[in-house]
């Protein structure tokens, strides 16, 4: 038995970047910080705070939500697994990344409310990655 399952509460970084691939499957990229809280430890010694960038790549319906709900700053649930890839650059440099795929979302960051009457919060509702959920308000 194997288990591959990331989980990450955390801010987005920047704007997601989102693509329209062949057969106009979506798919998008966000980075995801999360922060680990800084100490003292007993002697004195104070540990900063530690802030981790995580890449989340995210397709289909999750890409086209995100698309249209997602911006820099707002905080995020991700599930999803590992993946590990690795690639050449211009210069002929081998790389190797690590990428989360996620399968679901969860938007944490409440949204500003109008006077207008509107559908409910996309944040009330997980995402489900891989089907086109029926009952979800977008």
């Amino acid at each position: 038995m194997s288990l591959n399952k990331v989980m990450l509460i955390g801010n987005v970084g920047r704007d997601p970047e989102v693509r329209y691939i062949e057969q106009g499957v979506a798919t998008a990229t966000l980075s995801l910080a999360t922060n680990t809280p800084g100490y003292t430890l007993p002697n004195g010694t104070v540990v900063p705070e530690r802030t981790e960038w995580h890449r989340v790549l995210l397709w289909r319906r999750l890409a086209e939500v995100v698309e249209k709900y997602v911006r820099k700053g707002d905080k995020l649930y991700i599930e999803g697994e590992l993946r590990t890839r690795n690639y050449t650059d211009k210069k002929g440099v081998s790389h190797t990344i690590t990428e989360v795929w996620a399968n679901s979302m969860e938007m944490l960051t409440a949204k500003p409310t109008s006077s207008a009457p509107q559908q409910p919060e996309a944040s009330a509702a997980p995402v489900a990655g891989g089907s086109d959920a029926e009952g979800l308000p977008f």
